[in-house]
């Protein structure tokens, strides 16, 4: 019984430490990020390699975004390459007084938000101006930061949207578009450098 006791206590602590290190970032009303993300043709089209997969770059990729959410994954058939989503927002969906107004949620790679009443800005601009994007850490470094993003930061990255393949056929292709919304719509972005700000 004791040793039962020691290890529900030992859960409960490490839950609640990492709920401490993970808590979600208060924010005053106003956009905190005006400038959407920039697009460009990719600097290289050389394939990447990364463990079991080849990462093919569609399009350099930079942001500054307010987190909406974010979601870890440790056993669908991506998450050896992607193990985190975070929901980013820009524009309007950077304002805690409209991100106040929805209900966001994560889960099975999609990012979904819902209101009540009239929506706090026009639906296009939701779609517009906030994605979902499965990250691809590109060294330890970057991964160590992505561990710590915590939900209502602003975060800046850069690297490159891809397309994944497995030889065993497996493949995951990004978006390449800001204005698309539903299945396909996350962007999947290799990321070369991410700093919180």
């Amino acid at each position: 019984m004791r040793r039962f006791v020691f290890v529900l206590f030992l859960l409960s602590f490490v839950g609640a430490a990492n709920w401490y290190r993970r808590r979600p970032v208060a924010q005053t009303p106003g956009v905190l990020v005006a400038a959407a993300p920039l697009q460009t043709a990719p600097a290289s089209r050389t394939p990447i390699r990364y463990g079991d997969f080849t990462l093919a770059p569609l399009a350099d990729f930079a942001l500054e975004a307010r987190v909406l959410a974010r979601h870890d994954y440790a056993f669908d058939a991506g998450s050896a390459l992607a193990p985190t989503d975070l929901a980013l927002g820009w524009g309007r969906m950077s304002d805690s007084a409209v991100i106040g107004r929805l209900d966001i949620s994560q889960s099975a790679r999609f990012f979904t938000y819902r209101w009540e009443g009239p929506p706090p800005i026009p639906s296009a601009e939701i779609v517009r101006s906030a994605a979902n994007m499965h990250l691809i850490p590109a060294d330890a470094g970057v991964a160590r930061v992505l561990e710590r993003v915590r939900v209502g930061e602003v975060i800046a990255l850069r690297g490159e949207l891809v397309e994944a393949s497995r030889p065993d056929g497996w493949r995951w292709t990004s978006s390449l578009t800001r204005e698309d919304s539903g299945a396909g719509a996350c962007e999947l972005v290799l990321v070369d450098a991410i700093e919180r700000r």
